[in-house]
C-alpha cells in the first residue's frame, strides 16, 4: 500500500507543506541582479558561440583543402 501507511492525499499535502517552507527561505535576487546575471549570460552564449563558429569554418575549410 503507501509508503508510511499515509495515504496519497496526506503525502501530496505534507510534500507541499515543505515546499512552501522551504521557498520562504529562499533569497531571491534582486531586479538589478537578475538584469546583470541575464546579461553575463546572453553575453557568455554569444560567445561561446561565435568561438563555435570560427572553429567549425575553420575546420571546413581545412576539410574541403583535404577533400580537393
Amino acid at each position: 500500500m503507501a509508503a508510511g501507511g499515509e495515504g496519497f492525499l496526506k503525502r501530496s499535502g505534507k510534500f507541499f507543506k515543505e515546499v512552501r517552507s522551504e521557498l520562504k527561505k529562499v533569497t531571491w535576487p534582486t531586479r538589478q541582479e537578475l538584469i546583470s546575471s541575464t546579461i553575463v549570460v546572453v553575453t557568455s552564449v554569444a560567445l561561446v558561440g561565435l568561438f563555435i563558429w570560427i572553429v567549425d569554418s575553420f575546420l571546413v575549410k581545412i576539410l574541403e583543402l583535404i577533400l580537393r
